[in-house]
């Protein structure tokens, strides 16, 4: 039996105190970029999901900084070329935001298998490159949020 992904994800958006956001090129999608997104496991909690991906993602350990759940669920369609990964009939996931502040760019260890490159970008050059528009909204919040300690 195959396994299937569950319908809820989490999106980490990864920024430093200068407001550089860190953003990763898919490897299946070369071209696409986005901060760091994954699927919850089967009873795994949000903020667990959120260390878990950043940790397989880019190597960071998310436990030893200032991770936030910004209480914001997208609920969106999943692209077609990404449903086969879900059981049959699945075509929504509900996205939970994070955000993840360094004190300043560190080191990223990509998974080679997920991702092609990394970038740490300026806010908003960061928001006009990835292809989510949830993933835009996000990082265009990051003003906003980060006076609001």
């Amino acid at each position: 039996m195959a396994e299937y992904k569950q319908p809820v994800s989490v999106l980490v958006v990864i920024f430093t105190n200068d407001l550089e956001v860190l953003l990763l090129e898919r490897a299946d999608h070369p071209g696409y970029w986005q901060s760091v997104t994954g699927s919850c496991e089967p009873g795994e909690a949000l903020a667990d999901t959120a260390i878990r991906e950043v940790s397989e993602e880019t190597g960071i350990d998310a436990s030893q900084y200032a991770l936030t759940d910004w209480q914001i669920q997208n609920v969106y369609e999943i692209y077609p070329h990404w449903r086969h990964r879900y059981q049959l009939g699945v075509t929504e996931n509900t996205e939970h935001v994070f955000g993840l502040r360094l004190p300043k760019q560190v080191a990223v260890q990509l998974a080679p298998r997920e991702h092609l490159r990394f970038l740490w970008l300026p806010l908003q050059e960061a928001a006009d490159k990835v292809f989510s528009p949830s993933n835009r909204a996000a990082i265009a919040q990051l003003a906003e949020r980060s006076h609001a300690r």
